[in-house]
């Protein structure tokens, strides 16, 4: 195992980028970083971060912040349940810590959104505590190295990396040693088609010399996705348009939105303005006339795949319109936090 740490730690001193967050052991940056890191890419994470610290430089500023404000800067990063949990516990850390962030891996690992992997990289990077993080990067890294056979999606082939990876961080600077493996998995093992003649691993690599490198780690488990059709319509008055606020316990909750009802499948324009709920959201309206219908678009998040189409409709004025739906002027759009297929729309839009 040592001459796998050497190998690891002469690459990473090599070809490891060089990214805001590893010029710090700030733990609020590196928790900052470590949400917005997860299911982004770096690059588009990158700018994010560098987003957040400007607006909100210390852990105190992002807790004085309002919920809106923070959706709307994280708006077009998806999953937004990440910042609504990262607004949460800058809160709970001013109220319950004093506004310094806990030091020790059980109070981290409490905090809200934050796992196992974001508490060993905080503890490891920010305190030097010797947690091993092991997220996709170092399943592969460990399985392909050691030659695990059992699935990483299974709970015995978790506890078969885990078992290597926290006897590999012993001994060790951990913050070094889990960024090493997690860049190492990043830019040269990579999922498909990694160049093997140029990895300092690979005369001891179990794929390698077995030739399954295509096939490690293995994966049992197939997520089934899910199929929605919304359908927006985009109101207009002269000056206003109107949104709704999503609360539901759903995709996008409390981001805004265009009015929209979702069927179960594509159905026929014609049939569908007919329908009952449709009367509903433009009963508010006086002398509505449709001026356009986009053709369906797609949308894919990680479990879902979203169809999608815009009714735009210009209305001489509202009545008293129901509670749930927000008037706004054209102008101030921009201001609120939407999904990233109306930020699209919006922003292409000649409309706004």
């Amino acid at each position: 195992m040592e001459g796998f740490k050497t190998n690891i730690y002469s690459w990473y001193s090599l070809f490891k980028r060089d990214l805001p967050w590893r010029r710090t052991d700030d733990p609020y940056k590196i928790w900052l970083s470590e949400i917005i890191l997860q299911q982004t890419r770096v690059n588009q994470g990158q700018e994010y971060y560098l987003r957040f610290i400007e607006n909100y430089p210390t852990l105190s500023d992002l807790a004085m912040a309002s919920e809106d404000e923070i959706l709307k800067l994280w708006q077009g990063l998806g999953y937004y349940s990440r910042a609504r949990h990262l607004h949460y516990t800058a809160r709970y850390i001013t109220e319950h810590y004093n506004g310094v962030f806990p030091s020790d891996y059980d109070s981290i690992l409490k905090l809200k959104g934050v796992g196992t992997y974001t508490a060993a990289a905080i503890a490891s990077i920010a305190y030097h505590l010797p947690y091993a993080v092991v997220d996709g990067n170092v399943f592969r890294v460990l399985a392909r190295y050691f030659g695990i056979v059992d699935p990483v999606d299974t709970n015995q082939g978790k506890k078969s990396i885990m078992e290597i990876a926290s006897t590999l961080i012993t001994g060790s600077d951990p913050g070094l040693h889990n960024q090493a493996i997690m860049e190492f998995g990043a830019l040269q093992c990579v999922p498909v088609n990694p160049d093997c003649n140029k990895c300092p691993l690979h005369p001891e690599c179990y794929a390698y010399i077995n030739n399954q490198v295509d096939g490690l780690p293995v994966k049992k488990k197939r997520t089934k996705v899910r199929k929605r059709y919304f359908n927006y319509f985009v109101i207009f008055t002269d000056h206003s348009v109107f949104l709704k606020k999503r609360t539901e316990n759903d995709i996008w909750k409390n981001l805004y939105e265009f009015p929209m009802i979702e069927t179960g499948k594509k159905i026929n324009i014609k049939k569908f303005l007919s329908d009952q709920q449709v009367q509903y959201v433009l009963e508010n309206f006086e002398q509505v006339e449709i001026r356009n219908i986009s053709s369906w678009q797609s949308h894919i998040l990680s479990h879902q795949k979203i169809g999608y189409r815009f009714i735009v409709v210009h209305a001489s004025l509202e009545k008293k319109i129901t509670s749930h739906l927000i008037k706004v002027d054209k102008k101030d759009i921009f201001n609120f936090a939407v999904p990233k297929l109306l930020e699209n729309f919006i922003n292409n839009n000649t409309c706004f």
